[in-house]
């Protein structure tokens, strides 16, 4: 039975993408006979430094000697390097995977550190990679990876991102909900799931509000998430006269995110830069046969087919356009919804996307 680390900057109960996709793999490799250990700082190591997720875990050295296979989910500043020098130095003697979840990006000194690193210090890690897996070839080759795609083509796996399709289903509004919310049943709901943080800067939220003005019909827009920058964003919400349409709900329970997503007759991921690599809340939105509207962006596009529509980012009209175009046309709607929960169920489910990702680690160990 192959021994397997999966290390990554976060895990769940903590929220956000990198920790959930690290969490999944681990329960389905489990589930497949694979020994697995996963390692972070939100579980089992203490940082010998730590800035936000980044973390310096030196203790990595000797704990990963006895594995086969090291599963690294990057990026993990102050992980990720160390992960480097044991299999550059022999520490760590078997196979090494790095799943490339997106690029950084920053400003200020924080953007300076994140250009440095991925000029000099991330194309070193991952050249090191005897497999590097990716959500889509469409974010890879137009990202910072660009360059070690082209030098080593043939590390390269794309494994989606998949959805738990069991519990994420089309289902009724929640009349409780709506009633807590103060909704009428005629409005229409746009949601938006996401961190109200400076971590998820780039979720765009700010240009969802400013679209609201040119969005035609009776609607609120549910705002389902908490962070830092929540209060900014109801003050922006005061300031453009558009209080009375926006709806904070901060963040739901996972039991009930579900219900959340039911209320939505459109689900909008306004998201501005490659920070964004694909979109699990789209996933989520999908499995409850929910129509789009996301970002033209690399990565995220490739779930916008014949369930929605892609918008221009940062342009606010765009995006309203888009939205008006779903919620005035019933048929359309429904069709996209249905499309959604299709294209979940044929090839973003958790079991499509579970048996790539078995098949991956027995062909790895069977080269």
């Amino acid at each position: 039975m192959p021994k397997i680390a999966i290390i990554t900057p976060v895990f769940p109960p903590y929220g956000g993408g990198i920790g959930r996709v690290a969490a999944e793999d681990a329960r389905v490799l489990n589930s497949a006979n694979f020994d697995i250990t996963v390692f972070s700082p939100s579980k089992n190591l203490k940082p010998v430094l730590r800035f936000g997720n980044a973390a310096f875990v030196p203790q990595l050295l000797w704990k990963l000697r006895k594995f086969d296979a090291v599963h690294l989910h990057y990026p993990f500043f102050g992980g990720a390097e160390v992960v480097w020098f044991a299999k550059k130095f022999g520490f760590f003697k078997g196979k090494l995977v790095i799943t490339y979840h997106m690029d950084v990006v920053g400003s200020g000194w924080l953007g300076k550190f994140f250009a440095f690193h991925t000029k000099f210090l991330m194309p070193q890690i991952v050249s090191l990679a005897d497999k590097i897996e990716v959500t889509s070839m469409d974010y890879a080759e137009h990202s910072n990876i660009v360059e070690t795609v082209k030098k080593y083509p043939a590390k390269f796996e794309a494994i989606p991102i998949g959805a738990d399709s069991d519990f994420f289903y089309p289902d009724k509004k929640d009349v409780n909900l709506l009633e807590k919310f103060g909704i009428h049943p005629e409005e229409k709901i746009i949601l938006f799931v996401g961190g109200l943080d400076k971590a998820h800067y780039f979720k765009g939220l700010e240009y969802l509000l400013s679209a609201t003005e040119k969005i035609k019909n009776n609607f609120k827009i549910i705002i389902a998430g908490s962070g830092d920058l929540k209060e900014e964003y109801q003050k922006m919400a005061e300031s453009l006269g558009i209080k009375n349409k926006i709806i904070f709900t901060g963040s739901p329970s996972r039991e009930d995110l579900p219900k959340f997503y039911n209320l939505a007759d459109v689900f909008v991921l306004p998201s501005i830069d490659k920070s964004e690599a694909f979109g699990i809340v789209l996933l989520e939105a999908m499995a409850c046969g929910k129509p789009i509207v996301a970002s033209e962006l690399f990565g995220v596009r490739t779930l916008v087919t014949d369930n929605g529509f892609l918008a221009e980012p940062k342009n606010s009209e765009n995006l309203a356009e888009k939205i008006n175009l779903i919620l005035e046309n019933d048929d359309l709607r429904k069709k996209m919804g249905v499309n959604s929960r299709k294209n979940i169920e044929e090839k973003y489910s958790y079991k499509k996307v579970g048996e790539i990702l078995v098949r991956f680690y027995e062909d790895l160990f069977n080269k």
